[in-house]
């Protein structure tokens, strides 16, 4: 995937973005059961109130207070005299049975921990003996007719602590949990004496709680959809831009490059693969970042929730990584062998399609299907196997999460019996270790689609990284316009890579404006290649190639293909329709041109009698033409271009006698005009013979130059080919 990476630089944006929103939803997902717990303990438990430093007490039970505080200056500093007059509205409505009593002063947070820290068992203390003085005297081994208050009161100072510290230590053995429940009960019950309702407390608290909860959620929601819009942006616009390199680095292709990657090979690398890195992208945004986020803000929760359980979250996750290394060990290989079934598929149907008319002429419709079956079956037994692991491994973790719940339910309600815990905080630990659990099983599941991705990530690297044997210089020329129109090949060879001998040696011939040169040769004697020299679709390994007197490898090579104009030898229409294919080089042409063009094609005939006209529909690869009428189409296409060289690469050979000798009466006038020059490649002497000069190709070498009168007299290779095409009579014309 790190191949890719300028890819994903651009949208850097986006991806921060995604990130801020993934750290707000994982923020918000994990405050919502410490919120549940708030209101199962606070809520519930505590009766809805929350403060262990009352905000309000009589003055009653501010001396009962002072008298048993180890510590009684910190009230004194803390709180103010009031009267009922001096409270605002909402307290004089919270406590209508106030008179006068000790409001708590605006402290900082240090200060009201230290303050509530002191009065922790004061509260409780005086709260049990204003409710139960008998108890109270028993538990303290008082006398029973002595108060209570009088006796903290008159006793040592030591003696006043050894009691209190007595009480205190009676009291821890509720466990912590306990003990600030005691605690938020006494002051609830304060509260109740002052004419505060524990009931409308309970209410408003869970009430305020769950829209707490409902404005997390509601965060969590638009957080959640905005990260998945702007991963789903990022993926697809990396998608795109991968997409758009691949193409672009293809269309730059030399013979040599495509030699690299068969058509079945590079369609799959443009889609499948890039498809693979896409969905990669955006699970790694939505998944491979959220679940770090959420495992460790998770642990750091249940960790402060309830230290002496964190045990179960670190043996689960030993436990669930174990199988999940073990798993990945297994499926792993097979990813790597995927893409390269899904390319021979890919082969194989692509090769049943375009030879559909060769396999039902042999009758092979059998051995066709066979050889596709075979390649479907291997990618479906790689792919069986590969999602019967996967499956297997969704009971196991069920397995594993349903096991941690009952662990944590077990061992919870032990400490919850001691106190250690209260029942909230095991509620909540128990989604906080379900989110831990969670988070390293996507993390898990991402690490299997990664190898597969960064499989597909290392064929689009591939494609993207070959050097391109033919670039553009860096200073071009420009083309001489006094011999426009001029083509020159000066002691030009080719050799392909890795081949023992050329495939063309020593090639030198010239062609003039206005003039027609054709070339003529055996099958395998080179015409294409020499054809593919031009327009610079490969590269002359020896020898200069000249258009308007130019080197071809020192100007741009969008300026020179715009100065020719080539009809290839397998005729290429595109679909669209008829119109669009015309004006596929040019797209200025009025009705009337294309209609001109047409004709001088010989195409305009068959074109006129179609409902639609030029605006027939063309099939992909042009399929509902002729052989005849695509290359007559083809020749049309590039008539329309305003070219300075125009090449016919054997693109009379599905034409009849009749149309191709008109079709070059006409095409001779239109290039008269044009003042352009023509190459000719044709395996007929008829379509070549009144050309003004005939180049013979044998095995990689010219044997012959000249016209056709002139080549019949003096060229054995030329006297074979037209001896096996022309009549002895039209021998003995043409000499």
């Amino acid at each position: 995937m790190l191949k890719l990476k300028k890819f994903y630089v651009r949208y850097l944006v986006a991806i921060l973005l995604c990130l801020g929103m993934l750290v707000v939803q994982a923020k918000g997902q994990l405050d919502l059961p410490d919120m549940m717990s708030q209101i199962v303990t606070t809520g519930i438990q505590a009766g809805g109130n929350e403060d262990q430093v009352p905000e309000l007490v009589d003055s009653t039970t501010y001396s009962h207070l002072q008298s048993v505080m180890l510590e009684p200056e910190l009230l004194e500093n803390d709180y103010e005299y009031v009267t009922k007059a001096d409270l605002g509205a909402s307290l004089q409505s919270k406590y209508p049975d106030f008179t006068e009593g000790y409001r708590l002063k605006d402290i900082t947070a240090g200060d009201k921990d230290t303050l509530k820290n002191n009065m922790a068992v004061a509260l409780i203390l005086v709260n049990m003996v204003d409710n139960n003085p008998d108890q109270a005297s028993s538990l303290l081994e008082m006398t029973q007719g002595m108060d209570f208050y009088v006796f903290m009161s008159v006793i040592t100072s030591d003696q006043k602590a050894q009691i209190i510290n007595s009480f205190s230590n009676q009291l821890t053995q509720m466990g912590e949990s306990n003990l600030v429940l005691a605690v938020s009960g006494a002051v609830l019950e304060f509260y109740e004496n002052m004419g505060a309702s524990g009931a409308a407390i309970q209410s408003d608290y869970v009430l305020n709680k769950g829209i707490e909860m409902l404005g997390v959620t509601l965060l969590v929601t638009v957080a959640t959809i905005l990260g998945g819009l702007f991963s789903a942006r990022v993926g697809a616009g990396v998608a795109k831009d991968i997409r758009k390199a691949v193409f672009e680095k293809v269309a730059q292709f030399s013979q040599n490059e495509f030699n690299h990657f068969s058509t079945a090979s590079l369609i799959t690398r443009t889609t499948n693969d890039i498809t693979q890195v896409q969905n990669v992208v955006i699970m790694l945004l939505r998944i491979a970042m959220f679940a770090p986020i959420m495992g460790v803000m998770a642990i750091y929760k249940a960790v402060n929730f309830a230290p002496t359980m964190t045990w179960i979250v670190w043996l689960v996750l030993a436990v669930l990584l174990v199988i999940i290394m073990g798993t990945f060990t297994i499926v792993l290989p097979k990813f790597k062998i995927v893409q390269k079934l899904v390319d021979k598929i890919n082969l194989v149907m692509r090769e049943n399609l375009s030879g559909l008319l060769v396999i039902r002429a042999f009758s092979n419709e059998n051995v066709a299907k066979r050889r596709f079956e075979d390649a479907n079956k291997d990618l479906l037994d790689v792919n069986l196997f590969v999602n019967r692991v996967m499956g297997a491994l969704m009971p196991i973790m069920m397995f594993i999460f349903n096991a941690t719940t009952l662990l944590v339910i077990f061992y919870g309600a032990k400490e919850a019996d001691t106190g250690s815990i209260a029942i909230g905080q095991i509620m909540a630990f128990m989604q906080y270790a379900m989110q831990i659990l969670m988070s390293f099983l996507m993390l898990a599941m991402i690490f299997f689609m990664v190898p597969r991705a960064s499989v597909a990530s290392k064929r689009i690297s591939e494609v993207l990284d070959l050097p391109v044997e033919i670039k553009d210089p860096q200073n071009p020329k420009s083309f001489n316009v006094e011999q426009k129109g001029s083509l020159e090949f000066e002691n030009v060879t080719y050799c392909y890579p890795h081949a023992n001998e050329a495939v063309l040696s020593d090639i030198s011939f010239k062609v003039r404006p206005q003039e027609i040169t054709a070339i003529i040769g055996s099958t395998g004697s080179g015409k294409s290649t020499l054809i593919n020299l031009i327009p610079r679709l490969i590269e002359a390994t020896v020898g200069v190639v000249k258009v308007n007197g130019v080197d071809v490898a020192k100007v741009n090579q969008h300026d020179l293909r715009e100065a020719i104009g080539l009809v290839p030898q397998n005729a290429k229409l595109f679909s669209g329709t008829i119109r669009e294919n015309i004006k596929y080089g040019n797209d200025n042409l009025s009705d009337e041109q294309i209609q001109t063009i047409l004709e001088t094609a010989q195409a305009w005939d068959f074109v006129s009698a179609m409902p639609e006209g030029i605006d027939t529909p063309v099939a992909q690869g042009g399929s509902n033409f002729s052989g005849g009428q695509k290359q007559r189409l083809a020749i049309a296409r590039a008539l329309a271009k305003e070219a300075d060289i125009y090449i016919f690469d054997d693109s009379f050979s599905a034409l009849d006698f009749k149309t191709d000798a008109t079709l070059r009466a006409k095409l001779a006038k239109m290039l008269e005009k044009k003042k352009a020059a023509v190459l000719i490649v044709g395996q007929r002497i008829a379509s070549i013979m009144h050309a003004n000069q005939i180049v013979v190709l044998d095995k990689g070498k010219i044997v012959g130059v000249g016209t056709h009168s002139e080549l019949l007299a003096n060229c054995q290779v030329y006297q074979e080919i037209a001896a096996s095409q022309l009549s002895k009579e039209e021998l003995e014309d043409g000499q």
